[in-house]
């Protein structure tokens, strides 16, 4: 990898373990082998590389949402396979644990690529559950926007339930409930 790469590849494990106030510009150096010369030759400085790292996690996290979400099937098997894809549960969500940091929920621009990238799935999700509602998969009744935030906040949920147990157990019981709560509104084919 190139020096940049390095230092935005860094910088978001730094950011995934540490946070952004934990994640110290010579903690990313040491960690991409890389001088303070060729970082702040690359990068103005720690938000702006925090930036670049921040917005490369969002973009992958949604690559990975949308390969099983445009996947075969029903609405709900298409939910289902997102949900139980394979995942790093007890590090958590690396935009999710995000939400947490101070510094970044403060910062407009730190932000906004956590705000996008939660509201990219909410919309996506949404999307799936009404095309399952208007095909007859799903009641009519149901709200795919409410439900979508129910998805989501259930899966954020599950990993801080993980974290504190130190245990994946309850983040599978999590999404357990509520693709049962799901699948008991589907209807037949």
């Amino acid at each position: 990898m190139s020096a940049p790469e390095d230092l935005i590849a860094s910088t978001r494990e730094l950011l995934w373990e540490r946070g952004y106030v934990g994640t110290s510009p010579r903690a990313i150096q040491q960690r991409a082998g890389v001088g303070q010369g060729s970082m702040y030759h690359h990068f103005t400085g720690k938000p702006d590389l925090a930036l670049a790292a921040i917005g490369r996690t969002a973009e992958e996290l949604r690559a990975a949402a949308e390969d099983r979400l445009a996947g075969p099937g029903t609405a709900v098997e298409r939910i289902t396979a997102y949900l139980r894809r394979e995942r790093d549960v007890l590090r958590g969500c690396p935009i999710g644990r995000l939400t947490q940091d101070p510094d970044v929920v403060a910062d407009p621009a730190l932000r906004r690529p956590v705000e996008e990238t939660f509201a990219w799935l909410r919309d996506r999700l949404a999307g799936i559950l009404a095309e399952g509602r208007d095909r007859g998969e799903l009641p009519a009744g149901l709200d795919p926007v409410a439900t979508a935030c129910a998805v989501v906040a259930v899966l954020q949920g599950g990993y801080v339930l993980a974290r504190a147990a130190d245990s994946a157990e309850p983040f599978t019981q999590a999404v357990d409930g509520v693709l049962g709560l799901l699948a008991a509104h589907t209807r037949p084919a």
